[in-house]
């Protein structure tokens, strides 16, 4: 049976603009992500959504809904994409995990390599 994993990831808005991660680790090194992370026991994914914040960026975010869930399969595992919208409760964030960060508008969406689980999302926010 595949392993199969839960994650949860924030796409943060401001400005018209959302808020993109590069990965600097493994498989997916270099790829682009919306930031987030697993959902430890226990947690719900809103709680885990808020801790993956902190650890990721410093910051806090303010969660407004749940605007879609991705169920995507990767070759070695299937993938559960909780992905909520969200904006910044400060203008503070700091990256303590990833390569890079860029602020997208509409029409730069594209210009960086997306995850594939985060495609299906893409095309959702460019109809908002």
């Amino acid at each position: 049976m595949m392993k199969r994993i839960e994650v949860v990831a924030a796409i943060i808005r401001k400005d018209g603009k959302i808020f993109a991660t590069q990965r600097g680790y493994g498989e997916f090194k270099d790829w682009w992500e919306f930031p987030g992370g697993k959902i430890e026991a226990g947690e719900s994914p809103e709680q885990a959504l808020v801790r993956e914040i902190r650890e990721e960026l410093s910051t806090d975010i303010i969660i407004e809904k749940l605007l879609h869930t991705v169920d995507y399969d990767y070759p070695k595992f299937h993938l559960t994409l909780h992905c909520y919208l969200c904006t910044l409760a400060s203008d503070s964030l700091h990256l303590n995990e990833h390569e890079a960060a860029r602020w997208l508008a509409k029409e730069d969406i594209h210009t960086v390599k997306w995850l594939p689980a985060d495609e299906e999302v893409l095309e959702m926010l460019a109809e908002s």
